[in-house]
């Protein structure tokens, strides 16, 4: 069977595998947004210009449109657009060879490999996915996004001398907090960047300082920092390229080794070209205090083979889910997980795979992660079928997150509950409730395209209308890693973590709390 497979949460709380045959992707909650270009490599020989759009499809069915962008350092990023699903993935470690155009996919796994026709108008290439025998995929370039000759492009106008100053405008809609996950520490958040000039302004680089120190962090340029943008509501190539008038989002990921590498307070180093002034400049932005202390909870489920879909990382599609809410842009869904749990055969059920009962996550116990009290309950949206798009009800901002709870488990942090059972959940407004009291059995309602928990910590009684915080959990174990994992696959005993927060599809077990 021809198979596009997607190992991606999308949008809307549920987690996501991408198939022709079955579209199992578990969608972020929030409406469909377009994913950001990912990183490139660095060009080792001379190479034909690939840029622009190319269509084709896997196996005569499965739609693509494929784009290609050149960036300033002659390193690629591309994205692929599935058409018929109403994905957009991106491209990762992209390289253009001679005639030679190889690019990853790696959130599902995916490699392609073509060679340019003389002409350069086709690309003859093969994809090749874990798990799917090798499919032809022969890709025709689109002659109205043909690259255009340098000599005839016209030039991009320019300030005629240094301007006073960087004319963008960064903002960071809430400061970091510093956490652990898989050993190191990290810094997640957002600068929102407009370019308030009348020329392009390009982003060339991004430097993350301690405050008052010239030593980075961690600095971003090229095809790292093009795959770590959004543009919202711009559908253009590269994304570092802000026009004036616009904005971008840059989606930060700091790691750094110890938690005595942590400063208290981090400065930005952002540097641009604006149109054709030949020089780039550079503009450091105020300090920021950075968070220490996330909150610290028991897990919300139990039992062992429970895989972190669509978990913290900085590609995700929970990472990636600005959503206004009330006139302001928040990412409630920040360090969300969609809990799926996998059988010994690597699946997430058996049997009949359109019956919920199959599903080996579903009529699980979803457990308060904290004493806390009850703020929020929705209860009588019926089941899904399971399936990519069998929805029981309309998907509105009420009904996204099907059946769900809200706790208010102190210090402004609130435990979210997605997608449960129906006449299943156990707890009412108001109610008090003690840490691992059952809340309600693991169902397939709202936008969830099979059984799951979609579970996150935020900072308000809302699942969308909310920033996502960072969380701790005292103990959990790492059996393994990645969609299809099986027990046979462990080559060693699981690896306890302590004071961590899972990562992005890691195969966890949970202590007891009995």
């Amino acid at each position: 069977m021809i198979r596009l497979a997607v190992k991606q949460m999308g949008h809307s709380g549920n987690f996501s595998r991408i198939s022709l045959r079955n579209l199992l992707l578990l969608f972020a909650l929030c409406l469909p947004l377009i994913f950001s270009l990912a990183t490139g490599a660095r060009q080792s020989t001379p190479a034909a210009d690939v840029s622009g759009s190319w269509t084709g499809a896997l196996g005569g069915q499965l739609h693509l449109v494929i784009t290609f962008a050149k960036l300033s350092d002659g390193e690629y990023s591309g994205q692929v657009n599935s058409v018929d699903q109403g994905a957009v993935l991106p491209m990762n470690a992209v390289t253009v060879q001679g005639q030679r155009i190889r690019f990853e996919i790696t959130q599902i796994g995916g490699v392609y490999e073509g060679t340019l026709s003389n002409d350069h108008k086709q690309i003859i290439g093969t994809w090749t996915q874990a798990g799917v025998p090798p499919q032809p995929l022969n890709l025709t370039r689109s002659e109205s996004t043909a690259p255009t000759p340098a000599s005839s492009a016209p030039a991009a106008s320019g300030p005629k001398e240094k301007p006073i100053t960087v004319p963008i405008d960064v903002s960071i809609p809430i400061a970091p907090t510093a956490f652990k996950a898989d050993g190191k520490m990290h810094l997640v958040y957002e600068l929102h960047i407009v370019n308030m000039g009348p020329w392009d302004c390009t982003l060339t680089a991004i430097d993350v300082l301690p405050a008052g120190s010239s030593n980075s962090l961690a600095s971003f340029s090229g095809a790292p920092l093009e795959g770590m943008l959004e543009r919202p509501g711009v559908n253009a190539l590269p994304k570092s390229k802000i026009e004036p008038g616009t904005n971008a989002v840059v989606f930060m990921w700091v790691t750094v080794d110890r938690k005595e590498d942590v400063p208290a307070a981090i400065q930005h180093r952002i540097t641009v070209k604006l149109g054709d002034y030949p020089e780039e400049l550079s503009v450091e932005t105020d300090p920021l205090a950075v968070r220490t202390g996330p909150v610290v909870i028991t897990p919300p489920l139990r039992g062992d083979h429970w895989l972190a879909a669509n978990g913290p990382s900085n590609t995700s599609g929970h990472r990636r889910a600005l959503i206004p809410i009330n006139g302001r842009a928040v990412i409630s869904q920040r360090f969300a997980i969609d809990w799926v749990k996998l059988g010994d055969d690597g699946q997430t059920y058996h049997g009949d795979k359109l019956d919920n009962k199959n599903y080996y996550a579903f009529g699980s116990e979803a457990l308060a992660v904290a004493d806390g009290i009850v703020t929020e309950v929705k209860d009588g949206i019926p089941l899904n079928i399971p399936g990519a798009t069998s929805r029981a009800v309309p998907i509105t901002l009420e009904t996204i997150g099907g059946n769900h709870v809200i706790l208010d488990i102190g210090n402004g942090c609130y435990a979210f509950y997605a997608h449960l059972q129906p006449s299943s959940i156990r707890v009412k407004l108001g109610d008090k409730v003690h840490r691992g009291q059952v809340l309600g059995l693991v169902g397939n309602t709202g936008n969830s395209t099979e059984p799951h928990l979609h579970f996150h910590i935020s900072n308000a009684s809302s699942p969308l209308g909310s920033e996502g915080l960072p969380y701790l959990l005292p103990s959990f174990e790492v059996e393994g890693k990645g969609w299809g994992w099986r027990p046979s696959d462990a080559t060693g005993a699981p690896e306890k973590h302590t004071m961590e927060l899972p990562a992005e599809d890691e195969v966890v077990r949970f202590p007891s709390q009995r």
